[in-house]
């Protein structure tokens, strides 16, 4: 057999050129996959130089975050600043004017003598009727809206004229409630008109409030008590309303917050200069405590000589909204406690 009759085999190539070659394979792949790697530098001077400006990252997102919470921090102390500095200037100018004789008395002598006891009676029943006509009709609302309604186009539009009733001046309310509640339904300026007023000024705000809280309900709860059996209308009573109940007192509390400290809403509907008569009915006209010390600071017979009972009335209104607003919270906390156990 002739030797050309044979095949050919390729030769084995030497170990040291498959080591060489195996070598030059890898740097022209890690050149081609990584530009920072040029066949001198070195994979540990590559990640270095990768964890080097991961570092730089973090470190400048730490500065950023420092100093939007420094700004939230300062927020924060100008809003407790504000707040204190205006609780310390009533206290320092009308708690000389407060005593027995100015909490338990009628004002007497051209509002210049006396005290304030009608206009207590007067904002508290205000402020508690409008909490008790608005609390039940904005959670009935709420609940149709996110229960029933859902995302319709009707519950959106709903939605829209709810939150731009939230920021209408409450000016415009007292307008409204002079010329249908006062006039229309022949009311008169008395006190069912005044609360009736206010209810429609914190309906929004509960709303929002009372939608916000059921959203905050679990769907796992709803989903479990209707494939239980249950009906929607019984799951919504028996399980959505109690799970929502802190949010509901909290919209309950801040629209109690709002009625008491009103004046343009009652001034024109249900709160009147001076009443010689204690309420007796719903349409007895009655005193406010936000009315009295807008009526004293513009229109008293002398000015300077009631500026301290000015102070001493508005010192009595923040403290009697803030004892409503404690009793509301305190109730609230334990009703929570009350459902955990």
């Amino acid at each position: 057999m002739s030797a050309q009759s044979f095949p050919r085999f390729p030769a084995t190539p030497h170990p040291g050129y498959v080591a060489s070659a195996a070598a030059a394979g890898t740097r022209a792949g890690l050149a081609s996959q990584n530009t920072l790697y040029d066949g001198t530098t070195s994979r540990r001077e590559t990640e270095a130089g990768t964890g080097a400006h991961l570092m730089d990252r973090m470190q400048i997102r730490r500065i950023r975050e420092y100093l939007l919470f420094t700004l939230l921090r300062l927020a924060a102390f100008v809003n407790i600043f504000a707040l204190f500095g205006v609780c310390a200037f009533l206290l320092w100018n009308g708690l000389s004017a407060l005593s027995w004789e100015f909490l338990t008395e009628a004002p007497r002598n051209s509002m210049t003598e006396g005290g304030i006891f009608p206009c207590i009676v007067g904002t508290a029943l205000l402020a508690l009727g409008s909490l008790g006509v608005s609390l039940p009709l904005g959670v009935a609302s709420a609940v149709y809206l996110h229960e029933y309604a859902g995302a319709s186009r009707f519950a959106r539009s709903i939605r829209l004229g709810v939150n731009n009733l939230a920021g209408v001046p409450s000016i415009v309310f007292g307008l409204f409630g002079m010329s249908f509640f006062v006039i229309a339904c022949g009311f008169g300026i008395s006190l069912l008109s005044g609360l009736l007023t206010l209810a429609v000024l914190t309906l929004p705000v509960i709303i929002g409030t009372t939608e916000e809280a059921l959203r905050q309900v679990p769907v796992t709860l709803r989903e479990a008590s209707l494939a239980l059996g249950a009906t929607q209308s019984r799951t919504i009573v028996r399980v959505v309303l109690p799970a929502a109940l802190p949010g509901i007192l909290t919209g309950g509390i801040l629209g109690l917050a709002r009625a008491a400290g009103e004046t343009a809403a009652i001034m024109f509907t249900g709160a009147v200069f001076f009443s010689r008569k204690e309420v007796d009915s719903l349409f007895s006209p009655v005193m406010a405590l936000s009315n009295h010390i807008y009526v004293l600071a513009t229109s008293g017979t002398d000015i300077d000589k009631t500026r301290p009972l000015q102070y001493g009335t508005a010192l009595v209104l923040v403290l009697l909204v803030l004892g409503m607003n404690l009793v509301a919270v305190i109730l609230r906390d334990r009703l929570q406690q009350r459902r955990r156990r």
